[in-house]
């Protein structure tokens, strides 16, 4: 590398990657959207895919966990932090998606047509006119990523976040719109998609399912 003017040799690019760390199956027998409703727990399998995660990232290098403030969010990352001796970062940048539908028994999309009072709220998917707009979901995530990053520079960072988050950020990473089917997300739960840096340049993105095994085993059409 040349010297600069001062004689100096500029530092070589630091590889960073951030891991965003979908959370696992949550307790749900009413099959609620639940949103960002408060009292959602894992499930009892929901815990044991985040004890698969957090051995899949075992011999990695995290030196920093960040977490959404939901319960199923933090009861995820904290197998991760323990298995590093790391603290969690709560972050309410990675919260799950806003939506007016949360409280329903519509998880999954299922059962909308049943309430028709909602209905307006269906009219645009393009913004989407139910919930919160996919482009601020990208811009906190974006936010939220670059400060991992920061905080991880040349090692690794994992952010616990929620299916909607992720897939958003993959989306626009990739360049690709925004608006799309939910029930073609690649974001199962447990699941990482991987984002790795050199300097502030993305190299790559990749994608995980530490807890593959178990996912048949999962509740259909709840867990976001």
């Amino acid at each position: 590398m040349t010297p600069t003017a001062g004689g100096a040799v500029p530092a070589e690019p630091q590889r960073t990657t951030v891991h965003l760390l979908r959370h696992g199956e949550v307790h749900n027998p009413g099959q609620v959207l639940y949103g960002r409703l408060p009292g959602y727990h894992l499930s009892e399998l929901g815990r044991h895919m985040a004890e698969l995660a957090a051995e899949h990232l075992a011999d990695h290098d995290v030196v920093h966990v960040v977490s959404s403030p939901l319960e199923r969010a933090q009861e995820t990352a904290a197998p991760v932090a323990a298995a590093h001796d790391l603290p969690v970062t709560l972050d309410e940048r990675v919260l799950e998606a806003g939506n007016e539908f949360e409280g329903l028994p519509v998880a999954g999309g299922q059962g909308l047509l049943r309430h028709p009072r909602l209905w307006p709220k269906m009219l645009n998917p393009l913004r989407p006119s139910w919930g919160e707009p996919y482009g601020e979901i990208v811009e906190r995530m974006r936010s939220a990523i670059v400060d991992a990053r920061a905080a991880a520079r040349g090692h690794e960072a994992v952010i616990v976040s929620h299916q909607a988050p992720i897939w958003m950020i993959r989306l626009a990473t990739e360049g690709r719109p925004l608006v799309h089917n939910p029930a073609r997300r690649e974001c199962s739960l447990a699941s990482l998609t991987s984002l790795t840096f050199l300097g502030d340049e993305l190299l790559s993105l990749s994608y995980a399912e530490p807890a593959a095994q178990l996912l048949p085993r999962a509740q259909k059409g709840a867990g976001a």
